[in-house]
């Protein structure tokens, strides 16, 4: 039995959520991010939604330059899954006086498709 909640963004910067459980549900699986989704399945008719995101149930972000329905470990910058609060830390480690641009660190993040690992999903309209 899959279960999801949805976040849905709205134009006006508000979001809504709702929790759907299968046979509802079993629409979003093996779909990955930036597919469409026509909001009649899930009780929204007359509305399309884009997928854009979501996280697994540890909370790691889905990725959608990750291939794949697993969780893995990528060596990025800034970006998705990576808060600038983590970058700046790592950088105070240094010695004064060494260049600090470019840092990257070792990352956990989720594949782009959605499986039954995945707990919350975003989209917007």
């Amino acid at each position: 039995m899959v279960e999801f909640k949805l976040v849905i963004g709205l134009k006006k910067g508000q979001s809504v959520q709702k929790e759907i459980k299968s046979p509802e549900a079993d629409i979003f699986l093996n779909k990955k991010l930036g597919e469409k989704i026509s909001g009649d399945k899930i009780g929204f008719s007359g509305y399309e939604f884009m997928i854009t995101g979501g996280s697994d149930k540890c909370g790691f972000p889905m990725r959608s330059d990750v291939a794949g329905g697993m969780r893995k470990k990528i060596f990025t910058t800034k970006s998705t899954g990576v808060s600038t609060r983590i970058l700046k830390k790592e950088r105070r480690k240094k010695k004064p006086g060494m260049k600090r641009k470019g840092k990257k660190i070792r990352k956990s993040v989720f594949g782009n498709t959605i499986v039954d690992d995945i707990i919350q999903i975003n989209q917007k309209v």
